[in-house]
């Protein structure tokens, strides 16, 4: 994953509110890397709506 990169939020490992929730399903770019709890690295998306939450990697998947 890059920054730059058009991704897709495809799944979402915890729970988290309905802002978070309506993400799902949703493109956004990745603006920057964001170190999560010392055992891995997310990634910060932001929305076309200009709203921006960070996500695992596993979380989401490129967009082609």
């Amino acid at each position: 994953m890059e920054i730059g990169q058009k991704v897709k939020v495809y799944r979402i490992r915890d729970r988290v509110n309905r802002n978070v929730a309506g993400t799902l399903g949703k493109v956004g770019t990745i603006k920057e890397y964001k170190m999560t709890d010392g055992s891995g690295v997310g990634v910060i998306v932001q929305f076309d709506d200009r709203s921006a939450t960070w996500f695992f990697e596993d979380e989401i998947k490129p967009v082609d």
